[in-house]
């Protein structure tokens, strides 16, 4: 393993920069409208909202919820699963309902999809987009010790971590890769006891962090070339689902890296500033814009950066790293707030299509990764419920 890369200075970020901004500009293409279909779609003409739901923060109202939003997606997903990242937030919402919400129905399909490719990661080597899905083959794994799960994402990652290093090219460049690829490695450190798995994560985390986060906005960037960009109001373009993705990699990986580890109190440190900045802008009915910090500029809230955030908020709560008299009552008005966007036949609406910033959407879009997000946050509230 190579970990020779520059730490964090102004020489090391200048470097990068310059390096970078011509690299990403090619990378973040519009998807193309048949792969937008293929994840989900914004109808013209909806169901009306659901009737049958309330936002209150019970076991029964929570688990009815996620089972509804859950059965409505695998139905309509189950017969296009694949590989990549889009899937595979989707697959961690799966694997995350309860058992008392119908964990075990969700978990058989992901058995049943790693099966059907043969517990194998996307196609791109390097690319986090597509280790993602090995969060879900490793948690599958950790239930049933089938090293045929365990074999193929663990020979990808140990490919990985031997690559060159290349300081004008930072492996995990955008901000979304903190939660495509990160918690793989962890949990492969987790189940396999080799700590090189962890520390790798390590290195090129703070590497893309030193790049991305603002440390006085205690927000991402979702790539190098947003940095200085501004909103119409004059504030930084810090786009809503970037964060949200960062958030929920922040609580994954705490949530399976050893307490005594030597740089954990770096992670949790920087989820607590970006909880309470995201806390502190929380619209009106509980969710978030697609711009974080111009949110008049935008009509509509954005489901899926708003889940994760519930998500990581109770994540935290629920962890103790997180104060609950302080993000309890964030927690309710958030997850009210996403409950607020199912509709009747158990669409989840509000969701952004795959881009790479704030962008415009109809309330009837529904995407397979925001509904993901959507179920891991239940998940997790669903620990907060009486």
């Amino acid at each position: 393993m190579k970990i020779s890369r520059p730490r964090n200075s102004v020489t090391c970020l200048c470097a990068v920069l310059l390096g970078v901004a011509s690299f990403l500009s090619a990378q973040v293409p519009a998807a193309p409208a048949t792969r937008q279909q293929h994840v989900g779609d914004a109808p013209a003409a909806a169901l009306p909202l659901a009737s049958d739901l309330s936002g209150k923060l019970t076991h029964r109202d929570v688990r009815r919820a996620i089972r509804k939003v859950a059965d409505w997606q695998l139905a309509r997903a189950q017969a296009d699963f694949d590989q990549d990242w889009t899937y595979a937030a989707l697959y961690a919402g799966f694997m995350a309902v309860p058992d008392a919400a119908g964990g075990k129905k969700y978990r058989d399909a992901m058995l049943a999809m790693g099966k059907k490719f043969d517990w194998q990661p996307g196609p791109r080597l390097a690319h986090a987009d597509d280790q993602a899905i090995g969060q879900t083959y490793l948690d599958l794994y950790a239930r049933s010790h089938d090293p045929s799960m365990l074999t193929p994402i663990r020979a990808r990652m140990d490919a990985v971590m031997q690559l060159p290093d290349d300081p004008n090219k930072p492996l995990w460049w955008w901000c979304d890769a903190l939660f495509m690829a990160p918690p793989v490695l962890v949990k492969l450190a987790h189940i396999t006891g080799d700590h090189k798995y962890l520390d790798f994560m390590d290195h090129e985390w703070w590497i893309t962090s030193n790049l991305l986060y603002d440390p006085a906005a205690h927000l991402y960037y979702r790539d190098a070339t947003f940095l200085g960009k501004r909103q119409a109001n004059g504030d930084g373009l810090f786009w809503s689902r970037g964060n949200g993705w960062v958030m929920a990699g922040l609580a994954r990986v705490l949530a399976e890296m050893p307490q005594d580890y030597p740089t954990r109190q770096k992670y949790i440190t920087q989820f607590r500033q970006m909880a309470e900045e995201i806390a502190s802008i929380q619209g009106s009915d509980g969710l978030w814009r697609p711009g974080l910090l111009d949110p008049s500029a935008y009509p509509l809230p954005e489901t899926s950066g708003s889940a994760f955030n519930v998500y990581a908020l109770a994540y935290g709560v629920n962890s103790g790293i997180l104060d609950r008299a302080r993000y309890l009552p964030v927690i309710e008005k958030g997850w009210a707030g996403l409950v607020s966007h199912i509709y009747e036949d158990g669409r989840l609406g509000c969701i952004q299509p795959i881009g790479a910033a704030p962008g415009d959407y109809s309330a009837t879009a529904s995407y397979v990764f925001g509904t993901g997000a959507f179920l891991m946050a239940g998940s997790e509230v669903d620990r907060l419920a009486r």
